[in-house]
């Protein structure tokens, strides 16, 4: 009866992550733990799984958990979260442009034809903040003993970031109807009224492991998953687009892929184990609201990541854990292609497009513009982040800590496009704690900080005359239940 009790829930928990998929952000887009447990140890758990939450990890583990039910929720508050901008945009007087070509004398050369002029892209100095303060995110696993040495099972989970909200804040930029004159103080971040962007990702990871012997275990599932964008605020880079009615708006799209995880754990000596998994870069279906916007026609797949971790006891009631993770974010052009394709050449906007073709209207073209073949993005690098946790059981209750750090995954270089995904954590700290109930219950808790951390850079739309600084810090709390077969 309790089966089928927890399958049921199983089912209504997994229905409600569909209609309210996770939004979160830590390491780039990608959470710094997925269970109760493992968080509380800065992530890490690709040696030694304790919940029906490993596959997230290591698809392994859950040879070593037996039978058990999970289900939990994490408060999120990645606050604050915003900008600053420093210095003074460039505003040329409007006596200084030729109507005829709609440029004139220039204080800042165009990027494409130097002898044109490219009116600043500015935005104003000041500082902003985001809104959209608290999430609320759930999990829940179920993992299955078929027999002694296998088991099948579900993980439910959610990745996210890139939320922002930005709802007051101006920007100066060129007048497109009429040539010569320069619009200042337009509202909203890029001008275009409340700007953000919010990108949201389900994964059901569907598992099977078994033990090869009684310490050590493979793994694997296929994980299927989806993807909610909406953009709002972004209709000034029109021009760079090739496709500026794909571009903002503040529409839902969905997309969705499949891919493959497995893993392996086993315990290499007495109380020594170790672990190594590895994801798939999961292959999207398009974004096909914001084909003007991610490269490739609305492109945005989830790229691959692995991790290799290690644990050992240490005396009688205490284990550390550490992991290496990294996440291959240069497997997606939309996150990490610089902005810089917008004015290396490989992009010619719509304006400069239309002069070259005597003056005939023409939208933006080239394999670096937004939404091309090549098109510009976030610039994220790729992502190493180093994890380390202790644990140790005192009766009933098992205490955790845990601290998480990697280098900063966004260039200075690229501050202005991420103003819109400040994701620039670097360090994590964190506790847990587990309380064992009769029944075979649990309850499980764990928190982290997130110290602010900040990135600063020229703003290459104006010249660099404004600095761009993006900031965020972040807090969490999450609550789990459990029950065990």
């Amino acid at each position: 009866m309790k089966k089928v009790v927890n399958k049921s829930l199983l089912a209504i928990a997994v229905s409600g992550m569909l209609a309210a998929p996770a939004v979160n952000a830590t390491n780039g887009y990608f959470a710094h733990g997925y269970s109760t447990k493992e968080r509380g140890l800065g992530g890490a758990g690709t040696a030694y799984s304790q919940d029906a939450m490993a596959a997230a990890t290591n698809p392994a583990g859950m040879a070593f958990v037996g039978e058990r039910f999970d289900i939990g929720m994490d408060l999120f508050s990645p606050s604050p979260r915003g900008y600053t901008v420093t210095g003074s945009p460039p505003i040329p007087a409007a006596a200084n442009f030729d109507v005829l070509d709609g440029f004139g004398v220039c204080q800042t050369p165009h990027p494409l034809n130097p002898a044109a002029c490219a009116p600043p892209f500015s935005v104003n100095p000041g500082s902003v903040e985001s809104g959209n303060d608290f999430f609320l995110i759930p999990h829940v696993a179920y993992n299955w003993q078929l027999n002694t040495d296998s088991t099948a099972g579900v993980t439910v989970y959610g990745n996210g970031g890139m939320n922002t909200e930005y709802k007051s804040g101006s920007a100066t930029l060129p007048d497109g109807n009429t040539p010569g004159l320069t619009i200042t103080n337009q509202d909203g971040t890029f001008g275009a009224g409340t700007a953000g962007v919010n990108l949201a990702q389900l994964f059901i990871n569907v598992s099977f492991s078994k033990k090869f012997n009684d310490k050590h275990a493979f793994g694997g599932g296929v994980i299927f998953a989806g993807q909610r964008f909406i953009a709002q605020g972004l209709e000034n880079f029109g021009q760079f687009s090739t496709d500026p009615n794909n571009l903002s708006g503040n529409r839902k799209s969905d997309s969705y892929g499949a891919g493959l995880k497995f893993g392996y754990q086993g315990e290499v000596a007495k109380g020594i184990r170790v672990g190594a998994s590895y994801q798939s870069k999961i292959n999207m279906t398009e974004f096909d609201e914001y084909k003007g916007l991610f490269a490739e026609g609305g492109d945005f797949d989830i790229p691959s990541t692995y991790n290799i971790g290690v644990s050992f006891d240490v005396g009688s009631s205490g284990i550390v854990v550490a992991d290496i993770q990294q996440i291959n974010y240069t497997d997606v052009k939309s996150i990490s292609n610089p902005i810089s394709k917008l004015t290396d050449g490989s992009c010619l906007d719509a304006l400069n497009a239309t002069l070259n073709n005597g003056f005939v209207p023409t939208g933006a073209s080239g394999a670096g513009c937004l939404g091309g073949a090549d098109g510009a993005g976030f610039g994220w690098d790729d992502m190493t982040i180093f994890k380390i946790g202790y644990q140790f059981d005192m009766g009933e209750n098992t205490f955790r800590v845990g601290y998480s750090h990697t280098d900063q995954p966004i260039p200075e270089s690229e501050t202005l496009f991420n103003i819109l995904a400040p994701a620039v954590i670097e360090d994590h700290i964190t506790a847990g704690w587990t309380m064992r109930l009769s029944g075979n219950q649990e309850i499980n808790l764990s928190a982290m900080y997130a110290p602010k951390s900040t990135v600063k850079g020229a703003n290459p739309f104006d010249g660099g005359a404004t600095q761009i600084e993006i900031e965020m810090s972040q807090w969490d709390v999450q609550a789990g239940w459990a029950l065990k077969y």
